[in-house]
């Protein structure tokens, strides 16, 4: 899933759902739900929560080395603003429908880390 958002006039955010990799995604569904039935597991629900799920959203502010292409350093700094710093699932580019919960607190850490100690420097 790919998303974004916009800030209209009125000050209401508007989220922007596009669903991707539906081809593979089709895919995973028709055998998981095939290894379940095997598994003796007759009714097997599918269901699509699509723009009202919104709990693995990534990629609003991607990292990169190049400030051309990416708008966060390594260090989830902004190039454009030495103080800022943002620790959030916007780095990743996606989190294939995986909670990235974790992750985003290991790199909070490391970016903390780096943070404390460049400041010592």
């Amino acid at each position: 899933m790919r998303t974004g958002f916009t800030i209209e006039a009125n000050g209401r955010i508007r989220l922007r759902y596009r669903p991707n990799n539906l081809g593979a995604h089709a895919k995973l569904v028709t055998e998981a739900r095939r290894m379940l039935r095997r598994l003796g597991f007759w009714i097997v629900v599918k269901h699509s929560h699509q723009s009202k799920n919104t709990t693995h959203q990534c990629g609003t502010l991607c990292f990169g080395t190049d400030s051309r292409t990416s708008v966060l350093d390594p260090y989830c700094r902004a190039h454009d603003v030495e103080n800022l710093f943002v620790v959030d699932a916007s780095f990743f580019p996606s989190s294939a429908a995986v909670n990235p919960g974790l992750t985003i607190a290991a790199q909070a850490l490391r970016v903390a880390d780096h943070i404390k100690a460049t400041e010592l420097k």
